[in-house]
């Protein structure tokens, strides 16, 4: 069985990198404007507005916020469907709104290149088109459709019709040009993204490949004389047992095998083995190898791996990924440093999914950043007890966005909950009661599981260093 590739970041992967928030604190922005804009165009300009259609509008769009507020957590990030829909929203509210007042009379009516801009750069080349092509019909519709401004006094306020043509040429221009120029931004910056990344993985590897050759080095080191007493000896035994070949053949055989030994650390001192044996591992030996680093720091970790109910017994074989361990080896260490005495890490697995699942009992995730976290952002500053409580901590998250970047790049899914109220008191709360961290993966995304035990793994292959 074939280990499965971990592939770059992809413009599809981009396109859920678009955080719900980011969309919900924008339309804000566009509300307050389109309130300060009706209000100031009734009483300052006296212009005739249909005022309860035009509150319609912008209360559909206040409606639309505050569900995305109250139904999704806080650090939501869109997929390229959600993203689309959301935009086409915003276009298809503004539009409305423009028909309200003038159509392409309507200075205001650049801003429909919001949206697109925005689609530009977060989304795939397809939604990005549809999303310009919908701004552009309507538009369209608005240039000759739209209810129109008229003055207090009953004046229709009209643009002359070669400027309001003008108007709409310039809007349909600037749809297909700032789409271009962001687009074209968007990908450099993915390019140069995508090559910070390949040269982080290549120097990695090298990392690796420079370790491999030191270890290498000192095992031949440490083992080239034992290997020439062996090879020494045997010839000795050869040339003293002339005549008795079964014990000659048996002294040629621990000679060759010498010789084969010495063959072997110069192979791997040249190029390194990728040791199949190594690249799989049951569940147990994974996590246990998570958390090693962190088991000698006055804090008891205790390990519960089982299978789930109605599932088999037999402990799950499982890719041993560097972003896997070092993914839960950031989980651990949040947990451990923030643990009053103990944590737990617990893991299960039914015919569909693996999970692992760590707790402590310290005092949970802040409500100020449980919404947040996998995100990046800066800590305020920290008191002297916290300081001395963690003197490492930076408190900028990054670990756990490390974490759960990696983790999910593996297949994972990841959810970040307190295992007890964060206002209980002492005695209410739970052996578990500070943060909770579960981690889920379908089966067949981390297992390795070999439907044969018996089948060979094969003979290890070079590593390539170019």
């Amino acid at each position: 069985m074939d280990e499965p590739t971990l592939p770059m970041f992809d413009e599809m992967s981009r396109s859920h990198w678009v955080r719900l928030r980011t969309l919900i604190v924008l339309r804000w922005i566009a509300i307050v404007g389109q309130l300060a804009a009706i209000e100031t165009a009734r009483h300052y300009f006296d212009i005739e507005l249909p005022v309860g259609l035009c509150y319609l509008a912008v209360g559909v769009a206040i409606m639309a916020n505050l569900v995305a507020i109250l139904v999704y957590p806080e650090n939501t990030r869109l997929s390229e469907a959600e993203t689309t829909l959301t935009l086409m929203f915003d276009v298809a509210q503004l539009s409305f709104l423009l028909f309200l007042t003038g159509g392409m009379n309507n200075p205001f009516a650049v801003m429909i290149l919001t949206p697109v801009t925005v689609a530009a750069s977060a989304l795939r080349l397809r939604s990005a088109a549809i999303l310009g092509a919908t701004a552009v019909a309507l538009v369209s519709v608005l240039a000759v459709s739209y209810i129109p401004l008229r003055s207090a006094s009953g004046d229709v306020l009209e643009m002359p019709e070669i400027f309001r043509f003008g108007f709409w040429m310039a809007i349909v221009i600037g749809v297909a040009f700032l789409a271009l120029y962001a687009r074209r931004v968007s990908m450099e910056i993915n390019s140069m993204s995508d090559a910070l990344l390949a040269t982080q993985l290549a120097l990695a590897r090298e990392q690796k490949l420079t370790d491999l050759g030191g270890v290498v080095a000192a095992a031949a080191h440490e083992l080239g004389t034992p290997l020439a007493t062996i090879k020494l000896v045997s010839t000795e035994l050869i040339d003293e047992l002339e005549g008795q070949e079964t014990l000659r053949e048996d002294a040629e055989l621990i000679r060759d095998q010498a010789d084969h030994c010495r063959d072997i650390l110069r192979s791997m001192g040249r190029a390194g083995k990728d040791d199949l044996h190594m690249r799989q591992a049951p569940l147990d030996s994974v996590i246990r190898e998570a958390a090693e680093p962190h088991r000698d720091r006055g804090k008891d970790i205790r390990f519960d791996v089982a299978p789930e109910a109605g599932a088999d017994a037999r402990q799950p074989q499982i890719w041993r990924r560097p972003e896997v361990i070092h993914g839960l080896r950031n989980l651990v260490q949040n947990a451990v440093d923030f643990s009053s005495t103990t944590v737990w890490v617990d893991a299960r697995w039914t015919d569909e999914t693996v999970s692992i699942r760590i707790a402590d009992d310290g005092e949970g995730f802040s409500s100020t950043v449980l919404g947040r976290i996998g995100d990046p952002f800066m800590r305020a500053r920290k008191s002297a007890a916290e300081r001395g409580k963690r003197p490492e901590y930076e408190g900028m998250g990054l670990g756990l966005f490390i974490a759960k970047t990696l983790l999910e790049r593996s297949g994972a899914e990841l959810a970040f909950a307190n295992g007890s109220d964060l206002f209980a008191t002492p005695g209410d709360r739970p052996g578990r009661s500070g943060a909770l961290v579960e981690v889920v993966w379908p089966r067949a995304r981390i297992a390795a599981d070999i439907p044969d035990g018996s089948r060979a793994l094969g003979q290890n292959r070079p590593i390539r260093v170019g």
